[in-house]
């Protein structure tokens, strides 16, 4: 009961990464600059989205896009528990697994550590 808690709990906080990133780059967020709050992120991020802007932003280097940027690791490890939900809960609730390990990672545990973590997980 306690590791599935933990799991959720692990999982709920993705959200959280992920809502702190900004909207991204493109048409949406050159529109809603300067704009706070939730209704203008959401139509930011709704408009970035839609629209196929991005692409055309990264590779040209326009609409606040940037073609040479670096991946956070914040983005990374939003991506990564976003996409690998279900695999995570599993590892976990056996405390071992190849996606707890690439989660270990992307959380810069150290090597020594990784074994209480994968048992606390």
């Amino acid at each position: 009961m306690m590791k599935k808690l933990l799991a959720v709990a692990l999982l709920a906080s993705s959200s959280v990464v992920m809502a702190d990133q900004d909207v991204g780059c493109g048409l949406g967020t050159m529109v809603w600059a300067g704009q706070s709050g939730l209704i203008p992120k959401i139509l930011a991020a709704t408009t970035n989205g839609t629209s196929g802007n991005q692409t055309f932003g990264i590779t040209t280097g326009t609409l606040g896009c940037e073609s040479d940027g670096v991946i956070s690791s914040r983005a990374r490890l939003g991506m990564f528990m976003g996409t690998n939900s279900e695999r995570l809960a599993r590892d976990m609730s056996v405390g071992q697994g190849e996606s707890l390990d690439v989660l270990a990672n992307l959380l810069n545990i150290k090597a020594e550590d990784k074994t209480t973590f994968f048992e606390v997980s």
